[in-house]
């Protein structure tokens, strides 16, 4: 897999998100997601795989929490391109047993906890969306936190055996928002309303100005540990 890497980052120097996202396409068929959580910089990729008819699953993960503006660019999103996004829920038994047992806002007691609730809503539907994949898209951005800037747009990701590619990985926030006007691309009305990073409506706020990125989400915790488990890096 690492010569994969290696040559798609050095592709990545000069060709196009189109061009590149065609090349995995063909060289990885049917073994390619791209997961989206419909925020602006999934929007983008969405549009651009959905526009060019490009061969790569589009997923979602349904954590049964989100905000019903999220709900709504969805459904946005399907009538516009006319396509399918996969949809994974989490198991049935697992939130059952963890909500019965700590209750529907368990996740504010404490960093475990917390984390326990990601592992059930998102990391383990994750694991399920990248079955038999060989490469997982994200929408990722250096500019996002500090964890993210040592980023490539191609890594091998050792944890899921598998290539992981951050395809906006080098785009500023700036560009994000250009193209989504220039496209004309559903978006989340959160976003004008001071969300940057969106997730579940329990753990996202929006954030003031001058406030990091990730501020809005899990804002109860110390800002190190604000990861739900979906993109772990290793040191």
């Amino acid at each position: 897999m690492q010569q994969f890497v290696d040559k798609y980052n050095k592709l990545a120097q000069s060709e196009s998100i189109e061009c590149i996202l065609q090349k995995i396409s063909s060289d990885f068929p049917n073994q390619a997601v791209f997961t989206t959580s419909f925020g602006l910089e999934d929007q983008v990729i969405t549009h651009v795989i959905f526009s060019n008819s490009i061969s790569i699953q589009v997923a979602t993960l349904d954590t049964g929490r989100l905000f019903k503006e999220t709900y709504k660019v969805f459904n946005k999103t399907l009538e516009k391109y006319k396509s399918t996004i996969s949809v994974y829920y989490p198991n049935n038994e697992e939130l059952e047993a963890m909500v019965s047992k700590k209750g529907p806002y368990s996740f504010y007691n404490s960093v475990e906890d917390r984390k326990e609730c990601c592992t059930i809503r998102k990391v383990n539907p994750l694991q399920r969306a990248l079955h038999n994949k060989s490469i997982w898209i994200t929408g990722i951005r250096a500019e996002q936190s500090p964890n993210r800037q040592k980023l490539q747009m191609f890594e091998y990701d050792e944890d899921r055996s598998l290539i992981k590619c951050n395809i906006l990985i080098d785009w500023t926030f700036d560009q994000v928002q250009e193209y989504i006007k220039k496209h004309q691309i559903p978006y989340n009305s959160l976003h004008d309303k001071g969300f940057v990073s969106i997730g579940c409506e329990p753990c996202t706020r929006a954030i003031q100005p001058g406030e990091d990125f990730r501020a809005g989400r899990w804002w109860w915790e110390d800002n190190s540990k604000k990861e739900c488990g979906l993109h772990t890096h290793k040191k």
